[in-house]
């Protein structure tokens, strides 16, 4: 099969939607821990053109970018899919996996920010949740987004589950108001209560320290 490692940090997100992947797949892989304000050579090597993570190395070959390593995981070892078979329906998930992907930093500004530029990402962050709540397949109806099981857009919706909890109230705004979104809430219940998630969360007062920490130092920098 070759080597699996990744490289990502404790706290991001992004980083767990490979873990929860990989989990789900059942792949064993060695897991890095990377220090971002002195990112190691590894990382540095693997990901010459961002220096970010997650990266993926399998077999000596890096892949950056998480919905790109979400696709490779997919493709390389189909057992336990992540999306449908059925080529429409695959399109219309992979749709949804970019929708989150590139809505989904309008949430990271809520917490990157203040003032007006702050009350302008939460308006955004708000039509991003009005949006899924009213359009976004299967919710509502079904566990997960793409039915019974948990799916690649439910990865990619990752951060909306535990994440935003912390960000909300470390940047003492409210984006996912009580009653709102019924359906997305009754989500975010079953996808944190999967056994395979709830065993790969970090502690939500550990993300909200490191969060609190984090705000305050780019705001200080401003």
């Amino acid at each position: 099969m070759g080597e699996v490692k990744l490289l990502g940090t404790w706290s991001s997100a992004y980083s767990y939607r490979v873990i929860w992947a990989l989990k789900l797949k059942g792949i064993p892989y060695e897991y890095i821990e990377q220090d971002l304000s002195n990112k190691s050579p590894l990382l540095l090597q693997s990901n010459p053109v961002h220096k970010k993570i997650p990266v993926l190395i399998h077999g000596g070959s890096p892949i950056a970018e998480s919905v790109i390593i979400l696709q490779y995981i997919e493709d390389k070892w189909p057992q336990n899919p992540l999306l449908p078979s059925d080529p429409y329906e695959k399109a219309v998930a992979r749709f949804w996996v970019k929708f989150a992907d590139e809505k989904g930093l309008s949430i990271v500004k809520v917490f990157r920010s203040s003032g007006e530029e702050q009350e302008k990402a939460r308006q955004e962050s708000l039509e991003m949740l009005e949006i899924i709540e009213e359009h976004a397949p299967g919710l509502g109806q079904k566990k997960f987004f793409g039915g019974d099981k948990i799916g690649m857009v439910d990865l990619a919706f990752g951060l909306l589950a535990h994440w935003m909890g912390a960000i909300e109230e470390v940047a003492e705004v409210k984006i996912m108001e009580a009653g709102k979104f019924p359906r997305l809430e009754a989500w975010m219940k079953n996808f944190k209560e999967d056994p395979v998630i709830k065993e790969n969360l970090p502690e939500f007062k550990d993300i909200l320290a490191f969060m609190k920490r984090r705000r305050e130092t780019l705001l200080a920098s401003k």
